[in-house]
């Protein structure tokens, strides 16, 4: 249950950031740097709202090497529709490589 609450609230928390981070190259680009980052900011807010109670659950029961993993995993996991359905960038191979390469890294740092 730890598990599966951790995730879920990562895995929101991770679409907020997305936004944050990266939303403004599409729909603020005619605007200047300060106001992208301002509401960034704002949106960053839910982010952590969501994030920072995900990790307070998840370790719990994981190790902070294991928060880290898991969380780079959603990371992938989010911002590759992201960037294919919102910001409109072709899929590529190297997301499923860079896929394998994290999945090694859960692989080491779950193991026994």
């Amino acid at each position: 249950m730890v598990l599966l609450k951790t995730v879920g609230l990562l895995m929101l928390s991770n679409v907020f950031m997305s936004f944050a981070w990266y939303s403004h190259l599409k729909n603020l680009s005619d605007k200047k740097w300060y106001i992208a980052a301002l509401l960034s900011w704002g949106i960053a807010l839910f982010e952590y709202m969501l994030m920072v109670p995900a990790n307070r659950i998840g370790y719990t029961e994981m190790n902070l090497g294991q928060l880290k993993i898991l969380q780079e995993v959603i990371t992938l996991s989010v911002f590759i529709p992201f960037s294919i359905f919102y910001m409109n960038q072709p899929f590529k191979w190297d997301y499923v490589w860079a896929g394998l390469c994290i999945m090694g890294a859960v692989y080491f740092i779950f193991r026994g």
